[in-house]
């Protein structure tokens, strides 16, 4: 580790044109403690507020704040992985704009760095004030991939970390278009730490992370990490046919002891259903992971950039 290590902060952005300079100046006054070299690096991607025009007074008044501007909105980690791409530091700090990652927690994490770990989580001990829709869709995420992953993903953390420049270059080098960079963090399997704290309410404008998006993450972190869906397929086909069978053998008993007659097309019907319903469930599975893997074979580019400031 170096004597005087340079930080990255790396910092995506949409529609946070209230946020930026107040993270800003949150930063500054951290790093004041420091006597290392530092820069920000925030990515816009793709806002259609004031954002870039933020972004470019910084840049213009801070040679340390840098931005990368995608050509278009390209999602929350396609632009968190372009700005790791081009972070320079020996650690290397993700968080979100919306100030409900705290600058001042970052304080603990470099100490934790210091102590000889290459990632440090930030984890949250309180959780946001999400509708019950939400709440629920991540205690059953969480669960999911505790229970079901090939790599233990840590709980209630997101984005905001620390990762040394050895995790970063494992990261960058992965070539994956459905990006899950929790899960690709904790795939590497460096010496980790955590430290805890609350998470503050949103101070201005309002989440980008909508319900949609949420369940996208979700998915692909499932998809990516887990082979549950393919078992999950398995296993409904596996209890369909036990279902016909039980049915269809019911129903023989039933002709065969007590007499009793059934129009066997009413049988027929519901197994037919059952199997049909097992066939689309899987033909869902199936296309998903096809999906992937076609986005993987395309080559297309992860994001595109239009434009890049106070970059060397």
């Amino acid at each position: 580790m170096p004597e005087n290590p340079k930080y990255s902060f790396v910092v995506p952005a949409y529609n946070e044109e209230k946020n930026i300079t107040l993270l800003y100046e949150r930063i500054i006054s951290l790093m004041n403690h420091y006597k290392d070299s530092w820069e920000i690096i925030f990515i816009n991607d793709g806002s259609i507020d004031k954002t870039i025009e933020v972004l470019h007074k910084l840049a213009e008044k801070d040679k340390n704040v840098k931005y990368i501007n995608l050509s278009r909105n390209f999602g929350h980690q396609a632009a968190l992985s372009a700005g790791l791409k081009f972070a320079s530091g020996e650690a290397v700090i993700s968080m979100d704009c919306d100030l409900q990652d705290p600058p001042e927690v970052i304080q603990q994490m470099i100490e934790k760095w210091h102590k000889g770990n290459h990632i440090v989580y930030a984890r949250r001990q309180n959780f946001r004030k999400d509708n019950i829709i939400k709440r629920l869709g991540s205690k059953i995420y969480y669960r999911i991939m505790g229970k079901f992953t090939r790599i233990d993903i840590p709980k209630n953390v997101g984005d905001f970390r620390l990762a040394d420049k050895k995790v970063l270059a494992e990261i960058n080098q992965m070539p994956e278009h459905s990006r899950y960079l929790r899960g690709m963090v904790a795939w590497t399997g460096f010496k980790h730490d955590f430290v805890d704290y609350k998470r503050p309410d949103r101070q201005k404008g309002e989440s980008n992370y909508t319900l949609g998006k949420l369940a996208k993450l979700g998915m692909d972190g499932v998809f990516n990490f887990s082979m549950l869906p393919l078992r999950i397929g398995f296993l409904l086909g596996l209890i369909s046919t036990i279902s016909g069978f039980g049915l269809l053998l019911y129903q023989i008993f039933d002709v065969l002891i007590n007499g009793v007659y059934y129009h066997l097309y009413k049988w027929l019907v519901v197994i037919l259903f059952i199997f049909m319903g097992f066939m689309f469930m899987l033909f869902w599975i199936i296309g998903e992971y096809i999906g992937k893997i076609y986005d993987d074979v395309r080559q297309r580019p992860l994001y595109v950039i239009s434009e890049m400031k106070n970059f060397e």
